[in-house]
């Protein structure tokens, strides 16, 4: 399984602290699955990216969106457990363009997430969505993050 952190805006600076934070939380994801961050110009790039995107299964797009589902980290951790075990072979959870995501793109999501009632700067967004990754994926193998153990 592969997850995509993916976010509409420019690419993130080697010193931008937010983005070294996300790293940091992704590659500690990485036990767990394949991960990556990538930066997309516009919404109309990340759709072309998703569609040439192939493989036995269509990608799984969450995309973040204040009008979005809340979920506690269980709730998260559980359907990102049944994504994985439908066989999704790539997720991906993409921050939007700050106008917000066009309709039609938020209709063929398969997730509209939010990360609560707080408009979120894309890079803190970014170090969230990556930490609740790990800590899902902490919590479906019964590593003791999650809990503070």
């Amino acid at each position: 399984m592969q997850i995509t952190l993916a976010y509409i805006g420019p690419r993130a600076s080697s010193g931008d602290e937010f983005e070294r934070l996300a790293q940091t939380y992704l590659q500690r994801t990485s036990s767990f699955a394949r991960c990556e961050s990538v930066a997309f110009r516009s919404e109309q790039a990340l759709l072309d990216w998703l569609s040439k995107q192939q493989g036995r299964t269509q990608p799984a797009v969450a995309l973040l969106d204040s009008r979005g589902r809340q979920m506690t980290s269980e709730a998260f951790a559980a359907w990102l457990g049944v994504r994985r075990d439908e066989g999704a072979q790539l997720i991906v959870f993409a921050i939007g363009p700050a106008s917000g995501w066009s309709d039609a793109t938020r209709k063929d999501a398969r997730l509209l997430l939010s990360l609560g009632p707080f408009t979120l700067a894309h890079g803190l967004a970014r170090v969230v969505m990556a930490e609740q990754i790990y800590r899902a994926s902490t919590i479906l193998s019964g590593h003791p993050y999650h809990t503070g153990h």
